[in-house]
């Protein structure tokens, strides 16, 4: 067997063998294949696809190609995880909630990958902050605080690191079993016995359209329940960003500012929903309604924002910016954008948004391309709202003036306003379970 071949087949639409996906994840883990070939290949998945057991063989390779834990927390190992979105900070409320609330939250999280950020990068803007741990250690702060945020280890699905770092760079991140055996093998491989899925759709999600998201959806419960694994899929919505901060230390500010009960809104909304199924799932609720229940009693008591206090620290970071978030970084021009007409904020181009944060230095254009943590913007109006000439839309956060000039160019770009009112953007379409779509009006 060799890659050219590997590649033909699928080129041609041809549905590979287990032994041929394992053929060519144990090339990727190992090194053995280089970044070319790998890539054509991902090409070739993202324009033809893969069938539901080609996927599922997929995910089980990946989570096969290094380590695979039992870990022993105290409790039922429980995670969540995003498909990625813009100003989705919602791992940094609910983790720490979960926890608060009696969860063991065992989340081993990723890099920003195209517009979308990434929760390792927001948690490194924080000084000391130590996300690559060794998997005892990881263990270990999970047993004793209740939750940890860390990168994936190069011994868990190391394949996957590996072709999430070339998809992020090769046009390739939208392809649904690209996307559900790179989520799901981390999730088997790191030991979590209940998973949380967050199915973004919309205009700034990997899968822009409905349809496309709730498949996505059904495909990783589907693999998940064959495991053994007990997994629940939200679909949610990403037409606009999910909280009003876009950029590394500007969504862990604005994570702090919602534990701290200084912020409201969609943000809160999605983690608490979305924690509430991850303390049901885990056992620790007998119900959703309880689970929220738990959630809102640890928010409003400050228990989530101890423990995120805890967690950081565990983790070697400094745990004074849950209390002053000025020690967050900052950056040196910070100008108001404003509106040029007035009307009602009818739409965004929430990818657009995403990628001007991107060109800012909030996520990278190339692999190698370095964070700029203190960059971003916050955006100031939601679809739906009046807004009149002059009114400030978003504050640019730049290392530059002609960075936030560009930038600010971008953003207006990204918006349509209409002369007649608008409606809210939705925030949660469905709930998927096992053979069960369930429609969600929030």
């Amino acid at each position: 067997m060799d890659i050219l071949s590997v590649i033909e087949a699928k080129k041609r639409g041809k549905a590979l063998s287990r032994e041929e996906i394992a053929y060519f994840v144990r090339g990727a883990a190992d090194g053995t294949l280089p970044d070319y070939q790998l890539a054509s290949l991902l090409m070739a998945i993202r324009l033809n696809g893969m069938d539901a057991r080609e996927t599922a063989d997929l995910t089980m390779e990946m989570a096969a190609s290094g380590e695979m834990l039992s870990p022993d927390v105290g409790g039922v190992p429980v995670d969540k995880h995003s498909t990625g979105g813009v100003g989705d900070t919602t791992t940094l409320v609910l983790a720490p909630l979960v926890a608060a609330c009696g969860g063991k939250v065992l989340k081993m999280s990723g890099r920003g990958l195209g517009h979308t950020g990434g929760t390792i990068d927001k948690l490194e803007s924080i000084e000391g902050m130590r996300v690559e741990l060794p998997e005892q250690e990881f263990v270990e702060i999970v047993k004793k605080v209740g939750c940890a945020v860390v990168g994936q280890s190069a011994h868990l699905a190391p394949a996957d690191k590996r072709l999430y770092a070339l998809r992020d760079v090769t046009g390739t991140v939208d392809s649904v079993p690209l996307i559900a055996s790179s989520i799901l093998s981390k999730k088997f491989a790191s030991g979590a016995k209940a998973i949380v899925l967050d199915v973004k759709t919309g205009s700034g999600a990997l899968m822009p359209t409905l349809e496309s998201s709730i498949a996505l959806a059904k495909a990783m419960v589907d693999i998940g329940h064959h495991a053994g694994r007990r997994i629940t899929a939200v679909v949610s919505g990403m037409e606009e960003p999910l909280g009003s901060h876009v950029g590394n230390a500007l969504e862990v500010k604005e994570a702090i500012d919602v534990l701290a009960g200084r912020a409201k809104g969609p943000l809160l909304d999605t983690a608490l929903f979305l924690g509430a199924l991850m303390l049901e799932s885990s056992g620790v609720a007998k119900t959703r309604e309880e689970g929220m229940e738990k959630m809102k009693a640890a928010l409003h008591s400050g228990a989530g924002l101890q423990k995120l206090r805890e967690m950081i620290a565990a983790q070697g970071g400094d745990a004074r910016v849950c209390d002053d978030v000025s020690l967050l970084p900052k950056a040196p021009v910070i100008v108001p954008l404003r509106a040029r007409e007035a009307g009602w904020l009818q739409k965004e181009d929430c990818t657009a948004l995403g990628l001007a944060a991107q060109r800012m230095g909030a996520g990278r254009v190339k692999k190698s391309d370095v964070i700029d943590p203190a960059v971003g913007f916050v955006m100031e109006k939601r679809i739906g709202d009046r807004v009149e000439k002059g009114d400030v839309l978003c504050t640019l956060h730049a290392r530059t003036e002609e960075s936030a000039s560009t930038a600010g160019d971008a953003v207006l770009a990204a918006l349509t306003f209409s002369p007649a009112p608008a409606p809210k953007a939705r925030l949660l379409y469905a709930l998927v379970t096992p053979g069960c779509v369930a429609d969600l009006d929030m």
